[in-house]
């Protein structure tokens, strides 16, 4: 027979009553104590020193060169594994180049130039046509046989990202062949490009300025300087200054062009009457290779001001500002890609690279921008 739980509770609570003086020989172990000395204050960690943060980590160039060296292995690697494994497989014939050698020939007239593959013209992929780029437009026709002779395989001319310039180059002449067929001579492409480009008026990054520094709060944001001393809205307004102040001297003389956003504002304000209007004009009657240049720009800067200065500085055509202004050229890829990227470029110099993130768009908005010189310039500048 089992004893009651009720008499285990009972004799418990009596030798607790008790205490330790009467308890019994094992009630000892009930007062254990948990401690062998007495509890003592926590030390608290003094503060070795005040003042800005360290500087951020800067990468190393010998560092990037060998993970990239890595990488090419890898790939290498990785294609060689792929090549032994299809070694049997019978190639497609989109995995082979149908073409050995790649020219920039004229026509029959003269007035034109055309990319060949050996004897096969280079052609449209929509409407099958041979491309034609005017003759004075010889560094566009250039870089276009260059682009499709680092292609290795006809697949990868079915790829947007492998063929850019071509993109770019049939970007104009849809342009072109669909005013054609317009009886006003604006088609919709054109109309809806333009409409594109008039948004980024509205919110153009050039416009768009930070909050003053603030002397009486030096922590803000807006307050931080560079190691010159100037603030990110000081660096902002010399780029926008001098951009603003040649396009109204060349290009839109007379109009007042103003700030969208300026301080804490978080509302875009509206340019004065008759501002919009003439920059509208002024892009409507850009020729098809301005205007797809425009488009390039503008996409890549987040800037129809930058873009813009960019095709007037450089075009061959009526947008462009002729010899004795085009002689004297100050604004090429490195300082358009300098005005696009003022702020990126500021809080680089103060929090650092981040790598495979900040280098790559540096480079490829340089990219970008650069075709759109190609595709804007020439001989033919008046």
């Amino acid at each position: 027979m089992k004893p009651s739980p009720r008499i285990s509770l009972l004799a418990l609570r009596d030798c607790l009553a008790r205490g330790p003086s009467s308890s019994s020989s094992s009630s000892p172990a009930l007062y254990r104590t948990l401690h062998t000395k007495s509890p003592s204050q926590a030390d608290v960690v003094p503060v070795y020193g005040t003042g800005p943060p360290p500087e951020p980590p800067q990468p190393a160039r010998d560092d990037a060169v060998a993970r990239r060296k890595r990488q090419a292995e890898m790939i290498k690697k990785a294609k060689e594994i792929r090549a032994a494994a299809n070694k049997n497989n019978k190639p497609s014939t989109l995995k082979k180049r149908f073409w050995e050698h790649v020219y920039v020939v004229e026509t029959e007239d003269g007035q034109q130039l055309q990319i060949n593959l050996d004897k096969r013209p280079l052609r449209h992929p929509t409407t099958k046509e041979p491309i034609k780029i005017p003759a004075s437009k010889r560094h566009l026709a250039d870089a276009l046989a260059l682009e499709w002779d680092l292609l290795t395989s006809a697949l990868q001319a079915t790829k947007v990202h492998f063929i850019p310039m071509t993109s770019l180059v049939c970007r104009a002449i849809d342009i072109a062949a669909d005013d054609a067929q317009a009886q006003d001579g604006v088609g919709q492409v054109r109309r809806n490009i333009i409409e594109v480009m008039m948004r980024y008026l509205d919110t153009d990054s050039l416009l768009c300025l930070a909050p003053p520094p603030d002397p009486d709060n030096p922590i803000l944001q807006s307050s931080a300087l560079n190691d010159e001393g100037e603030s990110l809205r000081e660096v902002q307004e010399r780029s926008t200054i001098e951009t603003i102040a040649w396009l109204t001297t060349h290009v839109w003389p007379g109009v007042e062009i103003n700030l969208v956003l300026d301080g804490e504002s978080i509302m875009p304000k509206s340019q004065k009457p008759g501002v919009r209007e003439i920059i509208q004009g002024w892009v409507t009657g850009l020729n098809e290779w301005e205007l797809a240049g425009l488009e390039r720009g503008v996409l890549a800067s987040k800037s129809l001001l930058t873009a813009a200065r960019l095709v007037a500085e450089w075009s061959e055509g009526d947008a462009g500002v002729g010899k004795k202004v085009a002689a004297e050229r100050q604004f090429g890829v490195e300082e358009a890609a300098k005005v696009a990227s003022v702020e990126v470029d500021w809080q680089i110099g103060r929090w650092g690279e981040v790598e495979d993130t900040h280098d790559v768009e540096k480079e490829d908005l340089r990219r970008q921008l650069g075709s759109v010189i190609l595709l804007v310039s020439g001989t033919g500048i008046q």
